[in-house]
């Protein structure tokens, strides 16, 4: 008698992660605000520097430590480089920080409407997964405090938090850290932290400087505007990123990806920009839906390049969804993570911004 390969048994409860789309159902290409991409697209500097190095002999491995890389982040944030990791985007990282830590009869820790990556991360190395109860959407850290046990290994927080948009301020961070358990892993994933001002900083990279048990994780997805090169960074400890070197993909970060992030780390200009922008046109929208209010829009303040807006009355969020689609739009209906009377909004050009806003104003008019 034979059989055929067979997966662990933890493989079998992983709900692949399901990316935003750009098409309609029809297949029709639409404005795509799903996916939290910088409408402004990427640096100037970064596209030249990415072709040059699409230039360079594809033949030859990057440097498996980008080296350079890891000193420019160094010097802008003042940071040790021997204490920087890179990754395939921050969910590489994200993903190995559980695989380090935990196994099977290990617990993961995160709240719910958390980024749906930390429930795969768990899952994929045989680890329980823990959802903590929100508050309102965004992070209770005494509830989070609460799910934690004996068996807790990592704990994750997304800071702002995808797909909410929610801030936990940096005295709460630091509460959480203080009452968690040394040997307890805590992940702060700072995916949007450029988008914030310097008094919400959560000063998270300071924790990182100054314990043992403390990962940060960015990506240069979003403010600037890399997404298709896919890279990532964490800084911890040396034993924690130590650890992550073990494991890492060798050649994780490609040569045009390490070309292009450190011209776009010298471009701050271009991230003041994005940043200004979005604040701006964030506010707009926002403003545009509190006035529709009565009407059983509500939306999530939020502190990054998004909106979640919360559909409760008459119109439902598939019907927005639906009548987005026929305007041009595609937004992320993320009925998956429980939210089905949600829609997050990427904030995008300020056309765009308009014509969502109308579409909402004439869907609650009728």
């Amino acid at each position: 008698m034979t059989s055929l390969p067979q997966p662990k048994e933890w493989i079998a409860t992983i709900h692949a992660y399901v990316p935003g789309k750009s098409t309609g159902d029809d297949g029709r290409p639409l404005i795509k605000l799903s996916a939290n991409e910088n409408p402004l697209g990427t640096s100037p500097a970064a596209r030249v520097a990415r072709s040059q190095g699409a230039a360079a002999d594809p033949a030859l491995y990057p440097d498996p430590d980008s080296r350079a890389l890891r000193e420019a982040i160094g010097t802008l944030h003042g940071l040790d480089p021997a204490r920087i990791v890179c990754g395939t985007g921050s969910d590489e990282l994200l993903n190995l920080a559980a695989q380090a830590y935990c196994g099977p009869g290990d617990e993961v820790v995160y709240v719910r409407y958390g980024f749906s990556v930390y429930d795969i991360a768990a899952r994929r190395c045989g680890a329980t997964p823990v959802v903590a109860p929100d508050n309102f959407y965004a992070t209770d850290v005494d509830a989070l405090l609460a799910c934690v046990t004996d068996a807790t290994r990592v704990v994750y927080l997304a800071n702002p938090n995808n797909p909410t948009g929610t801030l936990t301020p940096r005295a709460e961070v630091a509460r959480l850290h203080a009452a968690l358990p040394s040997h307890v892993l805590l992940v702060l994933d700072q995916a949007y932290a450029e988008y914030l001002s310097p008094d919400d900083d959560d000063l998270g990279l300071d924790l990182a400087r100054a314990h043992g048990n403390v990962l940060v994780t960015r990506t240069f997805s979003k403010i600037y505007g890399l997404a298709g090169d896919r890279i990532g960074w964490g800084y911890g400890s040396q034993a924690i990123i130590d650890t992550l070197n073990r494991i890492r993909g060798p050649f994780n970060v490609t040569l045009t990806g390490q070309a292009a992030a450190l011209a776009a780390l010298a471009d701050q200009d271009f991230v003041a920009r994005s940043r200004d922008h979005n604040a701006r046109w964030r506010q707009w929208l926002a403003d545009e839906i509190a006035q529709l209010g009565n009407h059983g829009l509500t939306v999530i303040p939020s502190h990054a390049n998004f909106l979640l807006i919360l559909f409760e009355g008459a119109v439902s969020a598939e019907v927005a969804f639906t009548a987005l689609m026929q305007a041009g739009y595609i937004v992320r209906w993320p009925k998956g993570q429980g939210l089905g009377h949600a829609l997050r909004i990427t904030i995008g050009h300020e056309a765009d911004m308009r014509a969502i806003a109308a579409v909402l104003r004439d869907l609650v008019a009728a």
